[in-house]
């Protein structure tokens, strides 16, 4: 799981792109306000939302101008209604209006991945299942929505292709097998989880024999992922995979399995309608 503490070194270095690809060599239109003129800003939410990206933003006034002062009244994985204040920003005028895009962007994007994330956290809280998020995130920002899925209640997969194994139909065929494959993975990066997909009971019975951590059971109906549980009964972790809807969640959940991975969670995520306003300024 990815924890704040884990995006410390990660957060300027991308903020600082967000900042050239929106900055680049000036903004223009700022320059029409006096240089002396402060003022304060205020940043609302226009729909209910989970919020995340509180670091980012403050790292984006930071950068912009490290007089700035953020109030904030909202933290990373609150829930908030229509209309509520997030936070108040005090600076220079010019300064205020430069960062507003780059800030509000990482926001409402975040937030809207946290939101979704919640969304799903909130159909099967009667369950123990745990919702995986996937590595279908938007290029640039793997880490940022892996940690917002987690403000949203879910669970992160693997992080890349390089602190798990996911073995899967293609590596299994070129591996000779899923017992060849586990073997193989074993060998190479002891200590390291070894998951492998399967798509039949057959490949399933295969994959506890090889001594798979975890099984991701893929498009399984729900009679075969109760019968999944039966037959691992503890053996290893079950994942569900696979075409999941808002109407199958549930049931899914309800089969015993232990893990259900969305890619919806961060691929599909509607970004949260934020607005800044100027309130006040002064010489």
């Amino acid at each position: 799981m990815l924890t704040r503490a884990d995006l410390l070194d990660y957060i300027p270095n991308a903020v600082a792109l967000f900042l050239q690809e929106d900055i680049g060599n000036g903004d223009i239109t700022a320059q029409l306000i006096p240089a002396n003129e402060q003022a304060t800003a205020r940043v609302i939410s226009r729909q209910s939302a989970t919020i995340c990206g509180v670091d980012w933003v403050n790292e984006v006034f930071r950068q912009v101008d490290p007089s700035m002062v953020l109030e904030w009244q909202v933290a990373d994985a609150d829930q908030v209604e229509r209309d509520q204040v997030l936070f108040l920003a005090h600076g220079s005028a010019r300064n205020l209006l430069t960062a507003e895009r780059a800030a509000l962007n990482i926001l409402q994007t975040l937030s809207g991945t946290a939101t979704t994330s919640q969304r799903y956290a909130d159909k099967v809280k009667t369950t123990q299942v745990k919702l995986l998020d996937t590595r279908k995130t938007l290029p640039g920002l793997r880490l940022a929505q892996k940690y917002a899925v987690t403000c949203g209640g879910c669970y992160n997969h693997r992080i890349g292709l390089y602190d798990a194994f996911l073995i899967k139909e293609n590596h299994i065929m070129a591996c000779g097998g899923i017992n060849n494959a586990v073997l193989t993975a074993r060998q190479n990066e002891p200590g390291k989880p070894v998951e492998v997909e399967v798509e039949s009971l057959d490949e399933l019975n295969q994959a506890l024999e090889a001594g798979a951590d975890i099984v991701m059971l893929d498009n399984f109906t729900l009679a075969d992922m109760r019968q999944a549980v039966r037959l691992t009964n503890g053996r290893a972790k079950l994942e569900a995979s696979g075409g999941i809807t808002d109407d199958s969640l549930l049931p899914i959940a309800e089969t015993g399995v232990d893990y259900i991975s969305i890619g919806a969670l961060t691929k599909h995520c509607e970004a949260v309608d934020l607005s800044m306003r100027l309130l006040t300024k002064s010489v």
